[in-house]
Parts: structure tokens; C-alpha cells; sequence
């Protein structure tokens, strides 16, 4: 079931959203050749309480996992795509970064996410990130009322395809609310003017996971959550929440 939301609720995933925004940008500013994930993820747990929102992933437990997540953030390095639990080996010079995180405030979620390079990188890694960021933004401009949800998957897949990376199969964004996972879900990769009808109060989490080797296949780490590239290529996540609005899409994880 597919629930819009009213204007006030829209205001209130916002106020949730810039909580989510402004700890992802410690979590940037911190992180660093030598620092452990876990410091990360320590400092945003610290950062959620004095916010007053409470952790989205820490305890979920979707069907397929084989135990509650156990992180606040979701930490994936290189040829981690998502979902990788936060732990001890430092933080290497040139390591690819991608951050994935959501909070609840006051009874409504919001998720975003950025890829960032430790220190400096390689010129590849750079504009890996780069493309996934303008993937995420053409999908975004695609999210305008009256449009349909295969015109998102389309604008994303014609900037995400033409350097010829891989993207994440099975995989996408999805409705955000009181749940941090809501129907319906947002393609990646799609045929335009098919599917879901955008209206106003529609909100939802474009995602896109680019792959820099070109597969779009994946494997599980034995944790059941860390989620790498199949071909061992790095790998980049980029992630807004936004609402539909009569004027066009407004993106709620902003500070």
C-alpha cells in the first residue's frame, strides 16, 4: 500500500531528514586515513542521542538477513557496494568510502548516503563518484508530478550506463515514511512513461550503486549483509529522500 503524505508530514521526514544530513557531514569531516569505522559509527550513534532521533538500522531485520543489523551506519569500502558493518581495519589512503545511514524523529524516517575518497585517489574513483552523484541528481529532476516511476529508473540508467559502469542488480530505492522502507519500490534502470503515477506527497529514497568494472552481479560477504561487486570493482552509492510536491521534487535530506 502506497501512502502520500500530507504537507505537515512532509515538514516532519524533513526535520528528520537534516538530522540525517547533518551527521553525515561529521561523518565525512571525520573520516580519514587511519580511522576506524567503528569510530564513525560510534560518533553518529553519539550524534543521533544528543539530536533526539533514534537509529533506523541498529536492530532491523529484514527476512533475508541472518541477524538484526548491529550499526547505526552502514560502512562499505572499495568493492563493498552496501550494507557493510562497521569494523576495526583502518581506513587506508585512496580507500573509496560509501556512507549509508537513516534516523527516525518523532515517529518519521529519512535516508541518504554519499561515496567519498579517503585522503587522495585515483582519478577513476573520483569520477565513479562523480557519475553516481549526477545519476542520482538526473533521477531526482526525472521525480516531477505527473510523471511516471520508469522515467526515474530511465534518467538514472542514461548517465549511470553511458561511462559504462554496472549497477547494482536487484536493487533500488523505495518509499520512506514511518517505515524506513515503504512501497513502492524506485528503479535503477527502467523503460520511461511505464509504472507508478508520481503525485503530490508521494516521498521516496533514489539510490543508485554503481559498479566501476561494468557487472552489475554481486556476491554476500558471510556476515549475510556486506554486499560486494562480483568482479572485486569499487563501487559508489549516492541516496536522497525526497517528496513530491505540485512544484516539483523537494529533497528532505538536506541540512
Amino acid at each position: 500500500m502506497i501512502e502520500l503524505k500530507t504537507p505537515g508530514e512532509i515538514d516532519a521526514i524533513d526535520a528528520a531528514g537534516s538530522v540525517v544530513a547533518r551527521i553525515l557531514a561529521a561523518v565525512r569531516a571525520h573520516a580519514a586515513p587511519g580511522v576506524r569505522p567503528r569510530e564513525l559509527d560510534a560518533l553518529a550513534s553519539d550524534l543521533i542521542a544528543e539530536a533526539g532521533a533514534v537509529s533506523s538500522f541498529r536492530g532491523y531485520h529484514p527476512s533475508w538477513a541472518p541477524t538484526g543489523y548491529p550499526a547505526v551506519l552502514c560502512v562499505s569500502v572499495n568493492d563493498a557496494v552496501v550494507h557493510g558493518i562497521p569494523g576495526r581495519p583502518k581506513l587506508k589512503e585512496g580507500d573509496l568510502l560509501s556512507v549509508d545511514f537513516a534516523v527516525h524523529l518523532d515517529g518519521w524516517c529519512a535516508d541518504a548516503a554519499f561515496s567519498v575518497v579517503v585522503g587522495s585517489g585515483s582519478v577513476a574513483d573520483k569520477e565513479l563518484i562523480a557519475t553516481t552523484e549526477a545519476a542520482l541528481q538526473a533521477g531526482i529532476d526525472a521525480a516531477q508530478p505527473g510523471a511516471q516511476m520508469g522515467d526515474v529508473g530511465h534518467a538514472i540508467a542514461l548517465v549511470a550506463r553511458a561511462p559504462g559502469y554496472g549497477m547494482l542488480a536487484d536493487h533500488g530505492g523505495h518509499g520512506v515514511g514511518r517505515s524506513m522502507h515503504e512501497e513502492p519500490h524506485v528503479p535503477n534502470e527502467a523503460k520511461p512513461r511505464r509504472g507508478l503515477r508520481l503525485k503530490p506527497g508521494l516521498v521516496i529514497a533514489i539510490e543508485p550503486m554503481l559498479h566501476a568494472g561494468g557487472r552489475d552481479s554481486y556476491r554476500h560477504d558471510r556476515d549475510g549483509w556486506t554486499i560486494r561487486t562480483s568482479d572485486g570493482s569499487r563501487a559508489a552509492h549516492a541516496e536522497h529522500t525526497i517528496a513530491i510536491t505540485e512544484s516539483g521534487p523537494r529533497i528532505l535530506t538536506l541540512d
